[in-house]
């Protein structure tokens, strides 16, 4: 199992973190910071209650007021790069909602060397008119990591982030963002137009539809982010997008020998194949699919579909052969019984079945 990214917060990096700061302001108290840090209850903390409480840490030895610590933290986080250093725009998050223009200025400090993604956010709550102002004029700086802060701030879903329930409700807000960063120059900006738009899609399909139809056939790096933007409504079938993608209805398909394990274990691998014929020229554009229904803690099932492949296949016939594995992870559970599997082609389900999962043997 990967290493836990809570991990990353070694008593190396807050001893680097504490010398820095001793560097910049001469009466810091390294020790007790450090000992505040690695307190009884810190093996307990996951990974953004450890960033808060970093930044709590901080607070208690930084110098008073708010704009004087601000300035220690704005000289020493030019030191330090990578996602772990988030605590940084945490202490604004934390510590500056009622100061505005220093804590606005201080997250596009830090935002360089880290993201101020999540911190970005109270402010855009408090001060939404205000702040969806200043996420505009972000978008048209020369820094990436602003540009990239305009739309990655205020998606709708940001996954671990305070929620935006204004914009899952009415996106109207952060279209014209977008728009600005459509065919934005830098990946890493225009992944960010994507995912914000995949967060759109899953309360506001229609939008991200129409978008989607409007800006597909603009440009080639447009064409990518549109694609990546609509996988949820791929995986969905929304027919207009699948038109859009030319995923036409696989009436002339045919799938056969579906085999599949009667059952797998928790820890193991689940083995499932199956053949594609047509009696036409060639198979056509395939977006390949399967779905398993996984079991939950309640009883019920829950849905979660996988990609395969997606091709203009020539071919008449194709096999595929397809594990999927149960291996233990931190992000999913795993709970004993039925299960369902089923294959689905261009957003249309041709075959299903069911297996039973099961515990692990000792």
């Amino acid at each position: 199992m990967p290493e836990p990214l809570k991990n990353l917060y070694t008593s190396e990096l807050i001893n680097q973190l504490a010398k820095t700061i001793t560097a910049s302001h001469s009466s810091f108290e390294s020790v007790l910071f450090q000992a505040h840090v690695f307190d009884a209850q810190w093996q307990d903390k996951e990974l953004k209650e450890r960033m808060k409480h970093i930044a709590e840490a901080l607070y208690q030895f930084l110098p008073k007021p708010y704009s004087k610590a601000i300035e220690v933290l704005k000289t020493v986080s030019s030191n330090f790069s990578g996602f772990e250093y988030m605590f940084f725009p945490t202490y604004v998050e934390l510590y500056g909602l009622d100061e505005y223009d220093i804590s606005i200025s201080a997250l596009a400090h830090f935002t360089a060397n880290s993201s101020a993604e999540f911190a970005v956010r109270p402010f855009i709550k408090q001060y939404p008119d205000k702040m969806m102002h200043q996420m505009e004029r972000w978008a048209e700086s020369d820094d990436e990591h602003l540009r990239r802060l305009a739309s990655e701030g205020c998606r709708p879903r940001l996954p671990w982030a305070m929620a935006l329930p204004d914009f899952k409700q009415d996106p109207t807000a952060i279209l014209s963002i977008l728009e600005k960063l459509k065919q934005d120059e830098s990946e890493y900006v225009r992944r960010s137009v994507a995912n914000n738009l995949n967060d759109i899609a899953k309360d506001n399909p229609q939008t991200v539809i129409n978008i989607a139809q409007s800006w597909l056939g603009q440009h080639k790096d447009t064409d990518r982010l549109i694609k990546h933007a609509c996988r949820t409504l791929l995986k969905q079938g929304a027919p207009e997008i699948m038109t859009l993608f030319n995923f036409a209805k696989p009436e002339h398909i045919k799938l056969e020998n579906f085999n599949y394990q009667a059952s797998a274990n928790i820890g193991g691998q689940f083995e499932f194949s199956f053949t594609l014929n047509t009696s036409e020229q060639s198979l056509g554009n395939l977006r390949i699919e399967y779905a398993i229904d996984f079991m939950k803690k309640n009883g019920q099932q829950s849905r979660k579909i996988f990609k395969i492949s997606e091709s203009d296949l020539s071919i008449q016939k194709k096999h595929v052969i397809k594990k999927h594995p149960f291996k233990l992870i931190s992000t999913r559970t795993y709970y004993p019984g039925q299960h369902g599997i089923e294959i689905i082609i261009n957003g249309h389900e041709l075959k299903k079945g069911q297996f039973e999962l099961k515990l692990s043997s000792p």
